[in-house]
């Protein structure tokens, strides 16, 4: 068993989905970050714990071939990006070797894989960024937590993205700073300004601005409203998000407009949407668009077929497949949301599809005892999956297809082996990467109803 703080030397064999490259010392499996397969490091021996251990890279002795020089300045303390010092053509290979791993390790299921989606452009692609503020030496600074921690590490410029956020970021930090306004503290629940929050249209170019704070400040932010408004021409939106609560959940639910529209517009598979504070949108809207073309291809629906869109956010899945359907029946929990969604199907012409408010097991399930009988099933679920009560109601339903879209592999397979024990074949699935030079992927699976 390998000891703690003695260094050994390793060659690095496999990477983890959290990013860390994986080693064997004396049988042990030992994790080590911010090394890339190939690597032969000196690894000291950070913590032992009983099946396995993680270490740190002490020296690279032999370098990997995917090996590159990081370009940012923050990699190594910020706990956004994982995989800045691998090529992009590696970290692919690595996205497609998790997805595969989870569905046929975790899930046991051998499924088609189609060939992996890696991203267009690794840089700039985020249309959303959340920035936790905090206080060093007296001023008001923020940027990204650091791995494993709500420790804010400060960064002027993300290469994740767009170059105006951080234009835009400097300037409230100026004003907070000038006016002296409170910034919120974890750590004693005192503070007023929690967040900054950008949203952007990746196509339309809106703007929108959304303090997130414990209280009403309206009065204290007008003049800023004036700066943002009168400096960057693309901001259509100031909003101020109010969240009273001891959480790590950033946004609260009550959102008020103080300059500007109530949401932004920008364009997802064709469709004109609107986007509020509140809705869920992906954050790569070029990639997202891919992903809800692989999804329709696998859907497949006829003219005369019903989809169900579980977890549906503000539509934009279920909106991509109206015109090939009969009809779209669409279930989100967040109110904002769905009135979104109605919204945005008012807003392009689409006349069937509906929206509904609430869980989507027990939505869909109310749906199913008055009617609703969908010939393909689309979820979309968090990253923690689908409840059990959700798969049972969607396996009852007994759908011609499943078409699963996923931004964790591993609950996907969980999921996705659940429903081939009540009656569906895993026949397809598609890794796709949204989030370039991070540990995250998201994955399409195309599920089948066995016809016995």
């Amino acid at each position: 068993m390998p000891e703690k703080n003695q260094v050994y030397t390793a060659e690095i064999t496999g990477l983890t989905s959290e990013g860390s490259g994986v080693c064997r010392i004396d049988g042990m499996a030992v994790f080590v970050p911010q090394t890339a397969v190939g690597d032969i490091c000196g690894v000291k021996i950070v913590k032992v714990l009983k099946s396995y251990a993680f270490g740190k890279a002490e020296e690279i002795l032999t370098p990997s071939p995917d090996r590159i020089e990081d370009n940012c300045p923050v990699y190594k303390k910020c706990g956004g990006c994982l995989l800045r010092h691998i090529s992009y053509e590696a970290e692919c290979r690595t996205k497609e070797g998790i997805v595969r791993d989870a569905f046929e390790r975790i899930g046991g299921l051998f499924p088609e894989f189609d060939e992996f989606i890696g991203a267009e452009s690794t840089e700039r692609y985020r249309n959303k960024a959340q920035y936790p503020l905090a206080v060093r030496d007296g001023r008001a600074v923020c940027g990204f937590y650091a791995p494993r921690s709500h420790r804010v590490i400060p960064v002027e410029d993300c290469a994740l993205q767009p170059e105006i956020f951080s234009d835009i970021l400097q300037t409230v930090l100026d004003y907070i700073n000038v006016k002296k306004l409170s910034v919120y503290s974890e750590e004693t629940n005192t503070g007023i300004i929690r967040h900054i929050y950008l949203r952007r249209g990746a196509h339309s170019g809106q703007i929108m601005v959304c303090i997130v704070v414990r209280k009403d400040i309206s009065r204290q932010l007008s003049a800023l409203c004036r700066l943002l408004s009168e400096k960057y021409s693309d901001i259509n939106s100031i909003i101020m998000n109010i969240n009273p609560d001891n959480t790590n959940v950033i946004l609260g639910d009550r959102c008020i407009t103080l300059w500007g529209s109530d949401t932004i517009s920008d364009t997802m598979c064709g469709n004109n949407v609107e986007i509020s504070p509140l809705s869920f949108y992906q954050v790569n809207t070029v990639q997202a668009e891919r992903l809800y073309a692989k999804a329709l291809e696998y859907a497949a629906p006829g003219s005369s077929e019903t989809i169900a869109d579980l977890y549906c956010g503000a539509g934009t899945i279920g909106l991509s497949m109206a015109k090939q359907a009969a009809k779209i029946v669409g279930v989100e929990i967040i109110p904002q949301a769905v009135e979104n969604a109605k919204e945005n199907a008012l807003r392009n012409g689409i006349t069937n599809a509906e929206f509904h408010c609430g869980d989507a097991g027990e939505v869909f399930g109310k749906l199913r005892r008055q009617g609703c009988k969908p010939d393909i099933i689309v979820v979309d679920p968090p990253r923690k999956g689908c409840s059990s009560e959700t798969v049972d109601i969607i396996s009852e339903a007994a759908p011609k297809k499943i078409v699963m879209i996923s931004c964790n592999p591993a609950t996907a397979a969980r999921d996705a082996k659940l429903l081939s024990e009540r009656g569906y074949s895993v026949d397809k699935v598609c890794g796709v990467d949204l989030f370039p030079r991070t540990g995250h992927v998201e994955c399409v699976v195309l599920l089948s109803r066995q016809k016995s």
